[in-house]
């Protein structure tokens, strides 16, 4: 009896990790897709899509993983497209998978760029992501440790590696209040960290201000993109950003406008009209997390 335990214990412990979906968008940018659910032993904190971005003098990584190991999986996956190392990597929001990963890369030597919105909440949100971090990884948690960015900039910032020049922009708090975008002018793409969701519904939290995500997502747009690659969810374009993302922020914003101006309470907040997005994925687990949070946030405005 023993034995079976002590097998039984050894496979909840070797749970297998989900493999991240590498998608080819050029030969020299991917997406690597992760889980669309919530973060476990098996992705590592990896639930989101990161991107990849490789030049002649080094690679350009879009969000650094939500762990150590995470961060690791990612390099291994870099390792199968390139040769070239990581130079920079780029934090664009202030989620787990937004840069608990730094330490990582920075050991090995590559420079972490975030806005200081970015910074500034992930020193503010730091203890309560690791605490959930060790709850949902388990064992796979260990050696995840917070390292900020190298550089920090407020609105725009913008840098050349090899023949490919990366704008980041922070226009303001969409998902997290340091939330930026990174464009890449003569690829016609948009790296849109947790600014676009699309494929599973977005969360809006006590970190995120779905009126001013709604201006944030305008700003984006208004660049006009041909290639999007996500904060979650596969490569997409325009169009399918904007129904999955900004037409359920504007929905949400409208109806909760509705029912506040009849006289509703939070309590049965909830019951506003979201069914035009239950075909996304965690729609029943958050969408009416999402409009008490947001009916809470316009008491305010």
């Amino acid at each position: 009896m023993k034995t079976l335990i002590l097998s039984f214990l050894a496979i909840v412990m070797s749970s297998p990790v989900l493999a991240l979906d590498v998608q080819k968008i050029s030969d020299t940018i991917y997406a690597l897709v992760g889980e669309k659910q919530q973060r476990s032993e098996t992705n590592l904190a990896n639930n989101a899509t990161f991107g990849v971005v490789i030049t002649d003098e080094g690679v350009v990584l879009v969000d650094p993983g939500g762990s150590w190991k995470g961060a690791a999986q990612i390099d291994s996956e870099i390792k199968k497209l390139t040769a070239q190392p990581v130079k920079f990597v780029i934090n664009t929001g202030g989620q787990d998978h937004r840069w608990l990963g730094n330490d990582y890369w920075q050991q090995k030597g590559a420079k972490v760029i975030a806005s200081s919105a970015a910074v500034a909440d992930h020193k503010e949100r730091e203890t309560d992501q690791l605490i959930a971090l060790d709850r949902f990884l388990g064992p796979k948690f260990e050696g995840t440790k917070p390292s900020y960015a190298n550089i920090e900039f407020d609105t725009e910032y913008s840098f050349t590696l090899g023949s490919t020049t990366f704008d980041i922009t922070h226009v303001g708090q969409a998902h997290t209040p340091g939330d930026s975008f990174v464009h890449i002018a003569k690829d016609d793409i948009i790296f849109s960290g947790d600014i676009i969701y699309v494929e599973r519904i977005l969360g809006v939290g006590g970190q995120s201000n779905a009126k001013s995500w709604i201006e944030v997502f305008e700003a984006l747009a208004a660049k006009n993109p041909k290639i999007i690659v996500p904060g979650h969810g596969h490569v997409t374009d325009l169009i399918e950003s904007t129904a999955s993302t900004y037409d359920y922020l504007v929905n949400l914003r409208t109806r909760l406008t509705t029912y506040i101006d009849g006289g509703g309470e939070i309590m049965n907040s909830v019951g506003i009209d979201q069914s035009a997005f239950k075909h996304l994925l965690q729609f029943e687990q958050l969408a009416r997390k999402n409009a008490q949070q947001t009916f809470e946030a316009m008491e305010w405005e």
